[in-house]
């Protein structure tokens, strides 16, 4: 089991590590906030086409090929980053987000495959917990790395660990539980089947704002330190304590089973949109704006006590390649989305204008929640 963790665990760190260094090197190159956003937009899309070709993928090479394609991508995508080039750093960028995806959509496969269905309730908040350390630490390192050791610190370490997670998918050597003679699957056909289905569409809603609530917390939490008077070091810090409630995690998901997933995520969301509305309010009070962000976190490392268990607990087994490719794809809208939304806004208004948006949608998930069957 432990080493089945490593699948999530490896590339937390190749991913948390950078999750504050990219923001930042990008406001480098590019200036603005708003080119930054135009930038993620950019990345958001290419990753969307991406990740619609993983299930053909699944299905022309084995799994295990397309895991250690992603792993490979990564390593690759971490240099381009560190080149200090305007072009390269946006292509890298847009190849991370393909490798994230090929690495999330196989090793959501091989969960499915291999934890049992009445046990996932158990095990998501076990893996989200033991992925706690990358995630805490990683936002506030990078920056740390890139700024007192050398530049490119931050990216040798996301591609050391690109490969270590290449080596570790041979190693276990997980069995596939392909059904013979399968056809790919028609996109045409697995979207509306999966949109059709009101608790799978409802995971999908819930998921996509929570990823796009971290995603502008990632994006714009540097930036806002280093445009407020804050320092970058700073701004990695509030990422990595907003992020620090994850060790949370097993309390949430205890709670979640004892009064249910429905009450659990409305607060988490409520308490998320709220906070992060306050912080758009405090913007001129950098400190106050750094508590509220913070207090975000906490509300939506509740949420993410839960994991995904909404789809995995609704997801029929013999539609799980189809149906998992079309539910990871929240990330990519996600990704797409709000920074589109940032960059309408931040042609408008000001960055707290950004804040402010993501605390509506926050609230507006915390309604939706009521839909949520009362038995899970």
């Amino acid at each position: 089991m432990a080493s089945f963790l490593g699948l999530f665990i490896v590339p937390g760190i190749a991913q948390s590590v950078l999750l504050t260094v990219i923001p930042l090197e990008a406001l480098r190159l590019l200036g603005t906030a708003r080119a930054v956003t135009l930038l993620y937009v950019a990345a958001g899309l290419a990753a969307v086409i991406g990740r619609l070709s993983i299930p053909l993928l699944v299905q022309l090479i084995q799994r295990r090929l397309v895991f250690s394609l992603g792993a490979s991508l990564l390593a690759i995508s971490a240099a381009l980053l560190a080149i200090r080039s305007p072009m390269g750093f946006g292509f890298g960028l847009a190849l991370s987000s393909f490798a994230f995806a090929c690495i999330e959509v196989t090793s959501n496969l091989y969960l499915l495959d291999h934890i049992p269905r009445h046990a996932l309730r158990h095990f998501e908040p076990v893996r989200i917990f033991a992925c706690a350390g990358p995630w805490t630490l990683g936002p506030w390192f990078g920056v740390y790395l890139q700024q007192r050791i050398f530049f490119a610190a931050p990216f040798a370490v996301a591609a050391i660990a690109a490969i270590a997670l290449l080596v570790l998918v041979w190693w276990l050597r997980l069995t596939e539980h392909v059904p013979p003679n399968r056809k790919p699957p028609n996109p045409m056909r697995y979207l509306p089947r999966f949109f059709s289905q009101p608790r799978l569409r409802l995971a999908w809603c819930l998921a996509g704002a929570r990823s796009a609530w971290w995603n502008t917390f990632y994006v714009y939490t540097p930036i806002f330190a280093v445009t407020s008077g804050l320092t970058a070091e700073m701004g990695g810090a509030i990422a990595s304590i907003g992020t620090s409630w994850i060790f949370l995690v097993p309390l949430w998901g205890w709670i979640g089973r004892r009064y249910g997933l429905r009450r659990l995520l409305a607060v988490g969301y409520a308490v998320a949109g709220m906070t992060t509305a306050a912080t758009a309010a405090a913007f001129d009070f950098p400190w106050v704006g750094a508590v509220m962000l913070v207090l975000a976190g906490f509300g939506a490392e509740i949420i993410d006590g839960a994991g995904n268990l909404l789809f995995l607990r609704a997801v029929h087994p013999y539609e799980r390649s189809e149906m998992t490719t079309v539910f990871v794809s929240y990330r990519d809208v996600a990704q797409l989305g709000a920074p589109a939304v940032s960059a309408v806004l931040l042609s408008l208004f000001a960055l707290p204008s950004v804040f402010a948006a993501a605390g509506i949608m926050m609230i507006a998930s915390a309604m939706l929640t009521r839909h949520i069957p009362r038995r899970l």
